[in-house]
């Protein structure tokens, strides 16, 4: 019985459905800001999403103003360049839209805003969230505009220190956001190829939070069925990036993987990690590439997980190895390539982001005690295609 202690928390107030986006002012209002900064990155900053929510808050009475200097995987001067728009305007809170970059870049910045320690002060380490001045938080409004991340529903940013080039979990309980304004029709507009590596990494937070050791229930129960969303949502959502119903599914999996990713990640993100920080592969994809390889290392553990997966997913053959095909016929369905060389890891690479995989916060929660040597194991079978 010892082992059943953890520590649960669960997420935060959620708008969900179409056509919802109406309620951004009033969101704001509930949480008392009337000076926002709305946060998201250059593409979005362009389309007429964006400047009819400018254009709504401002009838609505709010003073807000935009930031879009945000890179595709955030780094920390982007976060810096923000603090200093968000200070210089006087705005008392943020609106985080877009995808995981813009999320994780709003949250970082509204986490920041009255603290007068250096950002890496705060990475997930121990108890290190505890340094944080919690009066220095602004509050934050989250618009997922993909499916893939959840940071919506995280108390956490995840930011490249460009020094190291290395990606750092930044933590808080509160920077969880305060509302969730979750519209799938702002999903809409995605690409099959983003909406492909999005979903997949919606899918492997799931995953991950599923297979990770320990004891929570609630978090394994939301991966379950976060997972069974992806099964019967994704390709469709691919293949029509119209279908209104596939997309909302997808968005709600999307959280239920960052809800339930409380339990832990692993080696997926832990390989994936070193790869955009150095070579700026989008983050979802470059999951997706490494998953197979990294669910071979840990069978000897999971096994009997797998087979359990497997028969609620319903799968034709509920066995591990038909777990496996099923993966992987569904990433050739939607297109994610076979490996990480496709993606341009070299053997020149491996050493060091095999170092860094091991180092990574990720690399705790994986089921099979993973060090530099196994990762570059894993790293290999992933550079090669070899299953």
């Amino acid at each position: 019985m010892m082992a059943l202690v953890g520590n649960w928390n669960y997420p935060t107030s959620i708008r969900f459905g179409a056509g919802r986006i109406k309620e951004l002012p009033d969101a704001c209002k509930a949480v008392g800001l009337r000076r926002p900064l709305l946060v998201t990155d250059p593409g979005l900053a362009k389309l007429t999403m964006i400047s009819d929510a400018m254009v709504g808050l401002r009838k609505a009475g709010l003073e807000v103003a935009l930031f879009s200097e945000v890179k595709p995987n955030p780094v920390a001067s982007n976060v810096e360049a923000g603090i200093r728009v968000l200070r210089a305007g006087k705005h008392d809170g943020v609106i985080a839209w877009g995808g995981g970059s813009g999320l994780d870049s709003a949250k970082a910045i509204a986490f920041m805003a009255g603290q007068t320690r250096p950002m890496w002060d705060f990475e997930d380490i121990g108890d290190w969230w505890t340094r944080a001045n919690p009066a220095g938080i602004l509050p934050t409004i989250a618009v997922p505009t993909t499916a893939g991340t959840g940071s919506e529903t995280g108390r956490a940013s995840v930011i490249t220190d460009e020094a190291t080039h290395t990606k750092k979990v930044i933590f808080h309980p509160r920077m969880m956001p305060s509302i969730v304004i979750a519209d799938p029709e702002l999903t809409v507009g995605l690409p099959p190829k983003l909406t492909a590596g999005t979903g997949m990494d919606a899918f492997i937070h799931c995953f991950e939070a599923y297979c990770a050791p320990g004891y929570h229930p609630y978090a394994e129960g939301i991966a379950v069925e976060g997972m069974r969303l992806v099964k019967e949502n994704l390709a469709r959502a691919v293949k029509d990036g119209r279908d209104l119903e596939a997309r909302g599914h997808m968005l709600a999996a999307s959280q239920m993987g960052s809800t339930a990713f409380q339990k832990g990640l692993g080696a997926i993100h832990s390989l994936s990690h070193p790869v955009g920080a150095v070579l700026d592969t989008h983050h979802g994809l470059t999951n997706a590439v490494a998953m197979p390889y990294v669910v071979k290392f840990n069978r000897i553990a999971i096994e009997d997980k797998i087979v359990r997966l497997a028969r609620w997913l319903d799968l034709r053959n509920p066995t591990f190895d038909g777990f496996m095909q099923w993966t992987l016929d569904l990433r050739r369905e939607i297109g994610i390539p076979h490996t990480l060389a496709e993606l341009g890891v070299k053997v020149e690479h491996l050493d060091k982001f095999a170092e860094m995989a091991a180092a990574d916060p990720t690399a705790g929660g994986n089921p099979i005690k993973a060090g530099v040597p196994e990762m570059r194991t894993m790293y290999e079978a992933a550079v090669n295609g070899r299953l």
